[in-house]
């Protein structure tokens, strides 16, 4: 007991430190782009009035998840989707809800910008780091020159890159300990697979099909957000949204682009009987035309096995 306590202390007062900004001043411990880009994330420079960073939403306790059903901006404007986990990002093709961007170096530099989240002109970003003798040192060190819109993107990216999960208790179990994970998980892991059918848009290493799919949140009324479509403009894509990988989602609560379900078992009663909580939706994925009868004790152990996909760093903070 006396153990566990401690590691969850030391946990915690990493996050802390974490939290706070890495208040290290010295320009010469940032010697590579994944410790500049560390410290970026969590620097309140880049929004409009130094209040905010990245890390205000992407909260590393939540595997860099926010815990609202959309996040606040500056001078608590509200953002319009909800903020989802961004570890286990490398390699993956289309990033934000709707695919905007191709490229993490891309994707870094949006929320700067987004005038309802950081706000602040990339220009005027540029401006400040490179009027901060701490970040003008940091920059000329890691990539021979100054902060530039590419280099900022650069390090960004680079530190998102380090944010790789697979030491969960799922990883374990894969790798032959067959006591990793609890019967109601292998039983889970079994639904998932199998009678719910999961896997047909969870797949791979990171559970993720890297696709757009519609699964009917989007009715053209209270539902109104209409995902690819903006990005794209094909009717097609009307009401599709980005398929999100799901290491760590225990943590990543709320869930899907507007948040508008607080627990995985909603989730998972939501695919379990889409038409009883969203009638009319748009566009829906015919593999969620009919029920998939899932029974109460199915939906419990399919929770449970996303629960064993939660890498040990985060375990002390499982929800």
């Amino acid at each position: 007991m006396k153990n566990n306590k401690t590691a969850v202390f030391l946990f915690l007062s990493t996050v802390f430190l974490v939290l706070v900004g890495f208040q290290n001043d010295d320009p010469g411990e940032l010697t590579t782009k994944e410790k500049l880009g560390e410290k970026l994330f969590f620097d309140p420079i880049l929004s409009k009035d130094r209040t905010i960073s990245c890390a205000s939403c992407h909260k590393p306790e939540f595997a860099f998840a926010d815990t609202s059903a959309v996040s606040l901006g500056v001078d608590g404007t509200k953002g319009e989707r909800n903020t989802p986990g961004i570890t286990n990002l490398s390699g993956r093709p289309n990033l934000f809800w709707d695919g905007r961007s191709a490229s993490l170096e891309h994707q870094a530099l949006q929320p700067i910008q987004n005038p309802v989240e950081m706000n602040l002109s990339i220009a005027e970003a540029i401006k400040r780091l490179n009027d901060n003798h701490i970040y003008a040192a940091a920059f000329q060190r890691v990539f021979k020159g100054p902060a530039t819109d590419k280099h900022l993107g650069a390090a960004l990216a680079a530190f998102e890159r380090t944010m790789e999960t697979a030491n969960s208790p799922y990883d374990r179990y894969i790798n032959g300990d067959d006591h990793a994970i609890s019967a109601a998980a292998v039983r889970g892991r079994m639904l998932f697979i199998g009678k719910a059918n999961c896997n047909t848009c969870h797949s791979g290493e990171d559970f993720t099909a890297d696709r757009f799919k519609s699964i009917g949140l989007y009715n053209g009324k209270e539902l109104n957000d209409m995902g690819r479509f903006v990005v794209t403009k094909d009717s097609a894509h009307l009401g599709d949204f980005k398929i999100p990988g799901l290491r760590n989602v225990a943590l990543t609560a709320p869930y899907m682009h507007n948040g508008m379900f607080k627990t995985l078992k909603e989730v998972i009663s939501y695919y379990n009987n889409p038409d009883a909580i969203v009638k009319n939706g748009k566009n829906r994925d015919l593999a969620l035309s009919k029920p998939l009868g899932l029974s109460d004790e199915e939906i419990s152990d399919i929770e449970t096995f996303l629960r064993a996909l939660t890498d040990d760093r985060f375990a002390k903070v499982n929800r």
